[in-house]
Formats: structure tokens, sequence, C-alpha cells
């Protein structure tokens, strides 16, 4: 439940010659940031938010310095199955009228591969504010494969994926305890 995602970012972390220190902008069709959890202990069940705003901060040579700001519309959650969004979407869980945005801004990146790193930072939901760290794998910085193709794609990307486990109850998110819930992010950004 953390659009954090795109954030986890930090995963730029891969020291490429080729690349410079850039300002990335997530590319909403393709982010997603996707979260589940135990359903009483008989299946998983699974959700994700739709609409996210991310800018990564970035020196493939300075991996450590990177900074990531995350913006997620708590109104964009989506189960597949509408009484569930609503349900979700009401007092009883995100209350999302009255907070309508999740967000997550980085503290630290450390580096801990050659294209992995641990991205800890701020993550503020329902008005509560906690530390989380995000495991990033970066999956690609430069040119888009697509771009030869299609302008759209054109310029420099950088590609990460991020996960983490929170407790929803630290953050005042339901009214009983659901077990851990797994985030995953996948994300392409684009260099402005």
């Amino acid at each position: 439940m953390i659009r954090l995602a795109p954030l986890c970012i930090a995963a730029t972390l891969l020291s490429t010659p080729a690349a410079l220190a850039a300002t990335y902008k997530t590319d909403q069709g393709h982010t997603e940031v996707q979260f589940s959890w135990s359903h009483a202990g008989v299946s998983t069940q699974n959700g994700e938010f739709t609409t996210v705003e991310g800018t990564l901060d970035i020196d493939p040579e300075q991996v450590e310095k990177a900074s990531l700001n995350v913006t997620i519309k708590t109104d964009s959650l989506a189960t597949g199955f509408k009484p569930l969004d609503e349900h979700l979407s009401s007092a009883d869980f995100f209350e999302v009228e009255t907070f309508p945005e999740i967000t997550f801004v980085s503290t630290n990146v450390e580096r801990t591969g050659e294209d992995t790193a641990r991205v800890t930072g701020d993550l503020t939901i329902h008005g509560t504010t906690k530390p989380i760290t995000l495991d990033t794998k970066l999956t690609h910085i430069g040119p888009h494969p697509v771009g030869a193709s299609l302008d759209y794609y054109k310029g420099e990307w950088i590609a990460f994926e991020a996960t983490t486990t929170l407790d929803h109850m630290e953050f005042g998110v339901g009214p009983f305890s659901t077990g851990p819930i797994t985030i995953r992010i996948s994300t392409e950004m684009r260099a402005e």
C-alpha cells in the first residue's frame, strides 16, 4: 500500500560510465504499486494503487546520494472487486477522503551489490509517518530498448523493482491485523 514505488529507484545503483546524473520521473503506464495480505490464513489477496508520481534524482557514480520522492493517490486503490475497493477506501481502512495521499521520501541509500540497494525513507499513510526500507533491484538504465521504434520512449530511462513488508496497524489502517502486508513496486522512469 505504498507507492512507494517508483520510489525504490535507488536501484539506480548500477554504475555505468555512460549514465549521467539526472532527474527521472515515473511513467504512469509502466509503474505498479501492488500490495498483498493473508485473508485469515485461507488465501492471499492482492490490490494495487494505480496513480503514482515519483521523482528520482541520481548520479550512477554516487548512488548513495540519490533521493526519491513518491506520492500515491489513495483513491486509485483497485482490487478487482468493487465492494472490497469501497470497504478499503472507507473510514474502516484508508479513509481516502481524509487522507488522499500516501508519500515516501528517501532518507538513505545503501548500495548492496552491482545492481541492488536498500532505500530507507519516511512512509506516510493515514497521517502516520514511519521509516521503512525498500530492497531494490535496478533492471535498466540508459536508452529505452523501444526508443528506436516509438518516439515516446526516446531519451534516457531507468527502471527498478522494489519490495518491502509493513504492519498496517502501525499506520492506523484497519480495525484488526491481517498480518504483514507485502509491497511490490515495479517502475520505469524517464529522464527530464
